[in-house]
């Protein structure tokens, strides 16, 4: 995997070993960035947040754009260990967790664009959707990147703004109140 565009394109991303971390496709990041642009217009001073982060490849790519922070979470300590390998070797700064998701307490600010890539068939997206609003992580009007399997169903009260499929995967732009 390689960061797609921005200040670091080209330069590779490490993955976790094993099969715990599924990372999203470059067909389906770029795609995902694509929607994003034409949305955002620019990515310049964003705070992002990328939950069930794996690689941390989402929240890389849009610090590559120039976002102005980044926080990556992840459960997993083989994933929070590759993200950390990745900040370094991109000499970038970032805050990383180790957390579930719905362990997270109050945010210490809202952030402007979410990355929310939970395994696939748990049915994890809604309730951790449903938590990080509860808890401030998200800023009013913060737009939202949801991949989920395609049969996953996503039950949420965010504005809706576009799906595509890419495969197995759906990925979902929702933007919140």
């Amino acid at each position: 995997m390689r960061i797609i565009s921005g200040r670091w394109r080209g330069r590779a991303i490490a993955a976790p070993p094993g099969l715990a971390t599924r990372p999203t496709s470059d067909r389906a990041r770029e795609a995902i960035f694509s929607m994003l642009t034409s949305r955002l217009g620019s990515f310049d001073g964003l705070d992002v947040l990328d939950v069930f982060a794996g690689t941390g490849a989402l929240g890389l790519e849009a610090l590559s754009r120039g976002a102005g922070s980044a926080c990556f979470i992840d459960h997993d300590a083989g994933a929070v260990k590759a993200i950390r390998a990745n900040l370094a070797a991109l000499a970038a700064e970032a805050t990383v967790r180790q957390s579930p998701v719905t362990s997270l307490g109050p945010a210490p600010r809202g952030h402007h664009l979410v990355f929310l890539d939970p395994p696939y068939g748990q049915g994890l997206a809604g309730p951790a959707l449903a938590h990080l609003a509860a808890q401030g992580w998200l800023a009013p009007g913060a737009i939202i990147s949801v991949e989920t399997a395609a049969a996953d169903s996503l039950d949420t009260q965010f504005e809706p703004l576009v799906e595509r499929r890419f495969g197995k995967a759906l990925v979902r732009l929702l933007r919140a109140p």
